[in-house]
């Protein structure tokens, strides 16, 4: 049990049986009245954001998550397989929990796992990853000043804008919050 002074960001609350991650907060002492915490939460799972006020010293119920690594290992029907890298223990994952991070996830790559009660809420990435280009339009010549940028597959499925001079058969790091193209990637 702690109290609403002690809020950080990322922490997550169990509110009237709900998990509600804390996206940001801010303690407001008004020179009439009360001080007050004006705080933006996250359903876990779901991602409805809401803005809820406490005010100033009430107790909050904090959730205990276990982050685990993890490492995918392949889809299995709707369901994703993750191995616990500690034990090597394999947990099924459904697609609701891991949501867009399944266009950025590949075979054998490494995910942070938040558990509550043995129950996966959602899938931590990395902030980049790097994905091969398996199909894009090759770029016109001499198109270079416009700064323009092109549609390309990658080989999740996923489709993104890149510049014009990426060609297929590229690596390029993708922006896993973001889907945005951040560079060709150093190998």
């Amino acid at each position: 049990m702690a109290t609403t002074n002690d809020l950080k960001n990322g922490m997550t609350l169990d509110i009237e049986g709900k998990l509600w991650t804390v996206v940001e907060f801010q303690h407001v002492k008004p020179g009439k009245g009360p001080a007050f915490v004006r705080t933006k939460l996250k359903l876990v799972p779901g991602g409805k954001v809401v803005e809820k006020t406490f005010n100033a010293g009430v107790k909050v119920d904090i959730a205990q998550l276990e982050k685990r690594d993890m490492t995918f290992l392949y889809r299995d029907g709707e369901d994703f397989i993750f191995m616990d890298s500690q034990n090597f223990d394999q947990m099924n994952i459904s697609a609701a929990v891991v949501g867009d991070s399944a266009d950025y996830m590949l075979e054998n790559v490494g995910a942070v796992v938040a558990v509550h009660e043995g129950n996966p809420l959602y899938i931590e990435l990395p902030a980049s990853v790097e994905l091969l280009i398996t199909y894009t339009e090759p770029g016109l010549q001499g198109d270079r000043s416009s700064g323009g940028t092109k549609p390309a597959t990658l080989e999740t499925g996923i489709q993104i804008q890149v510049p014009l001079f990426i060609k297929q058969d590229e690596k390029v790091l993708v922006d896993t919050r973001t889907g945005a193209y951040l560079g060709r990637a150093n190998s």
